[in-house]
C-alpha cells in the first residue's frame, strides 16, 4: 500500500487543494489519512479507483 501526498494527489487529479477538500467533505473524493501534526496522505489505490470511476462514468454517457 502506498500513500500519496497532497501534492501528488493534486498532480494526479488536476484539482486545486481547496477543490479536493470540498469534494472530500461531501463524500465525493477519498478521505485523507492523518499521519501526524499538519501531515496527511491519501491511499493511492483509492485515488486511482476514483479516477477509474470518472472514466467509466464518461464512457457510460458516451455510449448512451
Amino acid at each position: 500500500m502506498k500513500l500519496l501526498s497532497k501534492k501528488q494527489v493534486r498532480e494526479k487529479v488536476l484539482y486545486s487543494f481547496a477543490h479536493i477538500a470540498r469534494l472530500e467533505a461531501v463524500g465525493l473524493f477519498p478521505k485523507r489519512v492523518p499521519l501526524g501534526p499538519g501531515r496527511v496522505g491519501y491511499v493511492e489505490e483509492e485515488v486511482e479507483n476514483w479516477i477509474i470511476k470518472r472514466i467509466a462514468e464518461r464512457d457510460a454517457r458516451s455510449s448512451s
